[in-house]
This record gives C-alpha cells, structure tokens and sequence, in this order.
C-alpha cells in the first residue's frame, strides 16, 4: 500500500509540473501583452509552483535510499531541506511582489482584460486540477510546502479573475496592484509556517514531547532509580528519534536488557520512533540533563 501511495503521489506530482509550466508560459505571454502585474506576478508564483514540485518529487526519490556508511540515518532530511528552501523562495517572491505593487500603485497602466481574463481563468482551472491532485498527499513538511505553493496560487488565480473581471466593467485599474499585495501577503503568511517548522527539523529541535511525563514513565519501571540526559529530535518529518540515561543498581546483562526493551516499548507510547537507552550505575544527578548535555 505505501509503495502504492508514493508512486501515486510522484505521478501526480508530474502531472502538476506539467500543468504548472504550461499556465505559467500562457501567463508570462498574457501579462505581457495585457500589461497585467497581477497575471505576471501569477506567473512568476506558477513558475515557483513548478520548481517547488520538481524538487518535492527529486526529494521523494532521493529520500528511498537506503542509510549508508556515510548517510546512517539514510537520507530522509533531503525532503526538509526542500521545504526549507520552497518557502524561502516563496518569501522572496512575496516581497518582490509588493515593491512591483507599489510601483504600480505610483505608475499605473492600462489594462487589456481580453486577454488577462481568459488566460487568468485558464491558470484558475489548472491550479484547482493541481490541488486536488496533490490534496490527499499533503500532509509531510515538503509535499505541504509543495501543495501550499499551489493552493495560494489558486486563490491568487481567483482574485486575479475577480480583479480582471472589476478592471473590464469598472474601469478601476488600482484593483490589479492591489490584488498582487493581497497575494503576496497570504504567501508570505503560509511560507512562513513552513520555514519555521523546516527550520526547527533542520536544526534539530526537540519536537513537542512532554519531557516530565517521559521521566515519570520510565522511572516506573522497577529498577530504574534516575531517568536523565534527555534528547529528543526530528531526522526526516516523522521519525522521532529519542536517546536517555537510565541510573539502575549494579545487575546482570539479563536484567539490565529487559529495562532496556521495557523504556522502548514505553516510549513508542509518546510517538518515538527510535530509541537509545543507556544505563549506568551511580554516575549523573537527578534531572532531566546531565551537567554536560
């Protein structure tokens, strides 16, 4: 099944590259012509879409290798580095946006909504194709960056259409720079929760374990005394990987084992996936860190 699902995915993710470099050379040559910011700036968040899908589905392949001697967690964080870099670029554009925007807002210019409006219509319908291709797969950190890239970039479509469609019956052409800040804003929101959460996987931070209840499940163990030097942190976008201390009394091999297998099976309770347990006899204080962590 999972095998299934990740060749269903890189399908669809191909078919969204497809989709996404199409429309982003119909609006490149519709902006143009139409003098629409707005429809190049779509463009230009299409041509992002197009990159971020490209290298989402490269991470997808790169990550099925298998660890290596110099890889030994494998090669899982291909997928946050990815999504790291997705979102700064969407940043970038997002930016870059609003100061074209204000330089509209100063020079305005006319518009040609016969060929904005089709050409903006044309990109709404092959965004909601893409997003509805990749909605069931959006739920790790580099398909979601991947997939927010194309859900902004329909809402951006439909305030493109809305705006092509107040410049044709209502003359207003301060709607398109205004639609283009409104576009860029929302981007820079959702581009900014990707790059933080990225950020904390790539700089290992500890993902949301409650570190006292960990310490309170396994100093119930019988025979366990301490339970301390705590690390906790994210190798790919699932794996949880937990390393700790355990103080017992001097036992044998046997015994000390099955501590050891009970803290595993205790901390997968909490969502850990991989876990290091190290024993010693009268070493650290009592805490959740030794003085040297």
């Amino acid at each position: 099944m999972g095998h299934e699902h990740g060749h269903g995915l890189k399908r669809n993710l191909a078919i969204s590259i497809a989709l996404n470099l199409t429309i982003t050379i119909a609006e490149v040559i519709g902006g143009l012509i139409s003098g629409s910011l707005a429809l190049l700036s779509d463009s230009l968040h299409n041509f992002s879409d197009s990159m971020s899908l490209l290298a989402s589905y490269f991470a997808l392949k790169i990550a099925e290798r298998r660890p290596n001697e110099k890889y030994t967690f494998g090669y899982k964080r291909a997928e946050i580095l990815v999504a790291f870099i997705n979102s700064a670029v969407l940043i970038g554009v997002s930016l870059f946006l609003v100061v074209e925007a204000y330089r509209r807002f100063r020079n305005p210019r006319p518009i040609d909504t016969t060929v904005m409006l089709p050409v903006a219509v044309l990109g709404l319908i092959a965004n909601l194709l893409s997003v509805f291709l990749l909605h069931e797969h959006a739920h790790g950190l580099n398909v979601r960056s991947a997939y927010l890239h194309l859900l902004s970039d329909t809402l951006s479509s439909v305030a493109v259409v809305i705006g092509g469609l107040l410049i044709r019956f209502y003359g207003v052409e301060w709607v398109d720079p205004l639609v283009t800040v409104l576009i860029a804003l929302y981007i820079l929101r959702e581009a900014y929760e990707v790059l933080r959460e990225s950020v904390d996987v790539l700089m290992e931070a500890s993902p949301e374990l409650d570190l006292e209840a960990i310490k309170a499940e396994l100093e119930s163990i019988p025979g366990v005394k301490n339970a301390h030097h705590f690390h906790a942190w994210w190798v790919g976008e699932s794996g949880i990987h937990f390393e700790c201390h355990l103080s017992v009394e001097d036992m044998p091999l046997s015994e000390a084992q099955r501590i050891i297998d009970e803290a595993e099976e205790r901390l997968r309770r909490f969502g850990i996936t991989h876990v290091t347990v190290q024993l010693e006899v009268d070493r650290c204080e009592p805490g959740l860190l030794c003085p040297d962590a």
